[in-house]
């Protein structure tokens, strides 16, 4: 049986967990006693984590007619012909009022009254507590047929922790798969090495005599010499750096003013000087203007941090459509440490965002999944997630639980350790991240305690 995405707004998301079955419908009868048999109204709304007796009833609410739902056989009537795609958007209709989180949008919600007879949502995921509208019609069938207690999720916490586990043999396996390619690749790099030592001794046997230099000649009579031409000092830059921060040292430097060739007259007699203790042979120690160059150049390097060189390159190969195999080779080939490589690529994927930054998270799950592998990749994205919202906007902290919920839910972070990052991060420090992550982490413990029962 087909399956469909929970709420309309999910239509086109393909990586959407949540789904439930199409609704199917039949007529029945004719004439005056002509109904609708909703024929698969228990799957779906075991799917939407309702009773089918209130999508039933509501169903008969919305269209002024007679409705009834047999809970021993499980048939679900609606008096009337009424068309399938009607029913299927009134449906739509149910999951915004009584399913899904006014907040988050999660359908991952429980009904509760409260003593003054009202109804609300409590999302298991964000904690967010919806106000429902109590004078829709089905609000009085509710309080009086009120939903039983919610027990939590226990088979899909089992299901998933069985799926984790055997995605870890699985990337165990491939572990051992790489170890034995390094091996190989090692063992062919040395019968290369060996084959490239014999030619370059033959090379050296085929030298002209006198082009052989004595190792033990002394050093004092070699003179080394620097190139400061100004093509030797961009190559170096070149160098030390990535293309797009060395074209931003070289424009700076090449835009530096040029001295005025106006003299006055004692810098000609200091010119003159010069030129008399040349033709003495005495030796004048004169700075190329080479030189300056490239101590200009050099004293702005220093200037230019690790983090804002890795946060410049991640956003050129972004900006080139950089695959995520491709921009995990190039973290493992970068300078810094792997915390600092990963809080510059996390900056540059999410710079600037504000509110939907969750959406944003969800958007490019795929750069993430890509870089994250293992447990400590794990740690470093919960790292880089912090050091963001330190310095992001108040909108974007307000959504950090749902950016965990998000990861949570694509298998990127495990639950494991979000618990050591929280426990070891909340730890005497009131900063507001770790206040808006509280009720995750706690809805997180209680699927786990719930897990560990069974």
């Amino acid at each position: 049986m087909a399956l469909l995405n929970i709420g309309e707004g999910n239509r086109d998301d393909a990586f959407y967990r949540y789904k439930m079955p199409k609704l199917m419908t039949k007529i029945e009868g004719r004439g005056n006693g002509i109904k609708t048999n909703l024929v698969n109204m228990v799957d779906v709304a075991k799917a939407l984590a309702r009773p089918p007796s209130y999508t039933t009833k509501y169903f008969g609410c919305e269209l002024g007619a007679q409705s009834k739902f047999d809970e021993k056989t499980g048939i679900a009537l609606v008096n009337g012909a009424h068309d399938n795609s009607k029913l299927v958007a009134l449906l739509e209709i149910f999951i915004k009022k009584y399913v899904q989180c006014y907040g988050c949008g999660n359908p991952e919600t429980e009904i509760l009254i409260s003593k003054t007879q009202m109804i609300s949502l409590k999302c298991a995921a964000c904690g967010h507590i919806s106000d429902v509208d109590m004078r829709d019609k089905l609000t009085t069938f509710i309080l009086k047929n009120p939903p039983e207690q919610k027990k939590g999720g226990k088979d899909k916490k089992a299901m998933r922790r069985a799926e984790k586990e055997r995605l870890k043999a699985g990337e165990a396996i491939d572990e051992e798969n790489k170890k034995v390619k390094k091996e190989s690749k090692k063992k062919g790099h040395e019968v290369v090495s060996k084959v490239s030592k014999k030619k370059t001794g033959s090379d050296e046997d085929r030298s002209p005599p006198g082009s052989h230099v004595d190792e033990n000649e002394d050093d004092d009579e070699v003179q080394w010499e620097t190139n400061t031409s100004l093509e030797a000092a961009q190559q170096r830059i070149r160098e030390q750096l990535t293309s797009a921060t060395s074209e931003m040292v070289m424009l700076d430097t090449l835009e530096e003013p040029k001295p005025t060739k106006k003299s006055s007259g004692k810098n000609e007699k200091v010119e003159v000087d010069k030129k008399s203790k040349a033709e003495n042979g005495d030796e004048v120690a004169e700075k190329p203007m080479e030189k300056d160059v490239e101590e200009t150049v050099l004293s702005k390097l220093n200037t230019i941090s690790i983090h804002d060189e890795l946060l410049v390159a991640f956003k050129e190969r972004l900006k080139n459509g950089d695959t995520p195999k491709q921009l995990q080779n190039y973290m493992q080939s970068s300078d810094g440490s792997p915390q600092e490589i990963m809080n510059a690529y996390f900056e540059a994927l999410f710079e600037g965002v504000g509110k939907g930054f969750s959406k944003e998270v969800s958007s490019k799950k795929g750069y993430l999944s890509g870089v994250v592998q293992d447990e400590n990749s794990q740690s470093m994205l919960l790292g880089a997630i912090e050091a963001f919202c330190n310095h992001a906007r108040a909108e974007a902290v307000k959504e950090v639980a749902l950016v965990l919920k998000t990861l949570y839910d694509e298998d990127i972070l495990e639950e494991d350790i979000i618990f050591q990052w929280y426990d070891k991060g909340s730890t005497g420090n009131a900063s507001q991240i770790w206040k808006n992550v509280k009720p995750f982490v706690e809805w997180l413990k209680s699927a786990e305690a719930e897990s560990d029962e069974e």
